[in-house]
């Protein structure tokens, strides 16, 4: 079965389209089957979104940094794990609340997704990241 590891460069939160690189992989794969996409991170997670307007992108960033403020918001008092600033135990509690793993079935070799939809990596945290991939296809 087809396995790779893409690489994304964040520049800190946000939602990264990778979309044209797992239809890539795909294309060059199978014909028929199942594209499963995990994340091999805990601060970042995966979404299939509107990748048409870039406001939905925005709207939702905004959205999860008002549901899930730094931790030195004081709001936020009751954090005990800040190892690395204040976006630390918020972006693992963002993870938590999204997906790290997808599954889109494949037909005609390619991925099954909406008009309108896209893969994205959701980067929860503040600082620039290399984030690891992994594409596997099953029959």
């Amino acid at each position: 079965m087809p396995q790779t590891i893409i690489s994304l460069s964040t520049r800190g939160a946000g939602l990264y389209e990778f979309t044209g690189e797992a239809q890539a992989f795909v294309r060059n794969s199978v014909e028929e089957g199942l594209l499963t996409v995990f994340v091999r991170h805990t601060s970042c997670s995966l979404l299939i979104q509107e990748n048409a307007d870039p406001d939905v992108r925005r709207d939702l960033d905004q959205f999860f940094k008002r549901l899930v403020p730094p931790s030195d918001d004081p709001s936020m008092r009751w954090i005990i794990h800040t190892a690395e600033g204040p976006d630390d135990m918020p972006a693992h509690i963002k993870a938590a609340l999204t997906q790290v793993s997808i599954g889109i079935p494949v037909s005609g070799g390619r991925l099954t997704l909406g008009t309108w939809q896209g893969l994205y990596l959701f980067e929860h945290r503040d600082r620039p990241h290399r984030r690891e991939i992994v594409l596997h296809l099953g029959g």
